[in-house]
């Protein structure tokens, strides 16, 4: 295994990204939470565009990091910020399409575990199992957040995909899941920012917006995907500084 003394992919200096990061996927939205909700942001990266800022929320000192889309990409970015910037909580935040009745487009959703047929965890350490965890104790201080910010946060398993979903019959995939599982989202991340997390005994979370539905014509344009997903980022903010 190759493993340098530098990251390959993040150009930010020791020291700049603090132990608690947000991770949206697209690299815009890391510069629209830098802008509108942490003081005194600062860029640290921008190494093939993927920016990322450290500022502080509340008088804590915060990062947000893009991951890219898909779970080769979160996968570098989020093994480069445990191994080494010491980070030592990641929440992504990101977009989700719903496959459950139960959520409506924008509602929010904590996954409780995410499910893949990928071979990426096998791949990164042999590890056989389709479902991989997040922090528990990081996704209770979520719900008690969300409690208390009277927001209204589905918790239930996610799906991570390699497809992008709505470009395909996602309904063949879903009819392969286990039937014990409550999934209630779909989505390209998840799966591998927790085995990357666990790998680390790191803590990680994820909290969707709901964007999509195959049970609704709403659908949030890449403009709102983009600067109108605030509920999201806030609570997301306010559960990493507890």
């Amino acid at each position: 295994m190759f493993i340098g003394e530098e990251p390959i992919h993040i150009n930010a200096l020791k020291g700049s990204i603090a132990p608690l990061v947000l991770m949206p996927g697209d690299p815009l939205r890391a510069k629209y939470i830098a802008e509108h909700f942490l003081s005194n942001a600062k860029k640290v990266c921008d190494l093939r565009n993927m920016l990322g800022y450290t500022g502080t929320y509340k008088g804590v000192e915060v990062s947000v990091v893009g991951s890219g889309m898909g779970m080769p990409s979160i996968g570098i970015y989020s093994w480069e910020l445990f191994h080494y910037f010491n980070v030592e909580k990641i929440i992504r935040i990101g977009t989700c399409g719903v496959v459950s009745p139960i959520v409506n487009v924008p509602e929010l959703i904590l996954a409780s575990s995410a499910y893949s047929e990928s071979n990426f965890a096998y791949t990164f350490n042999d590890y056989k199992e389709h479902i991989t965890k997040p922090s528990s104790v990081l996704n209770d201080t979520i719900i008690d957040v969300a409690k208390t910010l009277n927001y209204k946060l589905h918790v239930g398993d996610v799906t991570t995909m390699d497809v992008f979903g709505p470009y395909i019959d996602y309904d063949r995939v879903l009819n392969r899941m286990p039937k014990e599982l409550n999934v209630i989202g779909e989505e390209m991340e998840a799966f591998a920012l927790f085995h990357i997390a666990n790998y680390f005994k790191k803590e990680a979370s994820c909290i969707l917006t709901a964007v999509d539905s195959k049970f609704s014509d709403v659908v949030l344009s890449g403009k709102d995907r983009e600067q109108s997903l605030n509920e999201m980022i806030t609570l997301a903010l306010e559960s990493i500084i507890k």
